[in-house]
């Protein structure tokens, strides 16, 4: 593995997360999957852009996911 990736439970290797100073971040995608834990590591709310409205995905206190306009 190179410097900068991980490997999952999978034993699959991905690209870490990574913040900059903008506050944005790169989140790893294997096999169009991303982990809930890398969307979350920092916070309980993501805030999506899509088609010109914008979107929060949430995680609740029962780890459950919600997704509101």
């Amino acid at each position: 593995m190179n410097a900068g990736e991980r490997q999952d439970e999978r034993g699959i290797a991905g690209k870490t997360s990574q913040s900059n100073a903008e506050g944005r971040r790169d989140v790893a995608m294997v096999d169009h999957r991303i982990d809930s834990r890398d969307l979350f590591s920092a916070t309980r709310e993501v805030t999506i852009s899509h088609g010109g409205d914008v979107y929060r995905l949430r995680l609740t206190a029962q780890n459950k996911l919600i997704l509101t306009k």
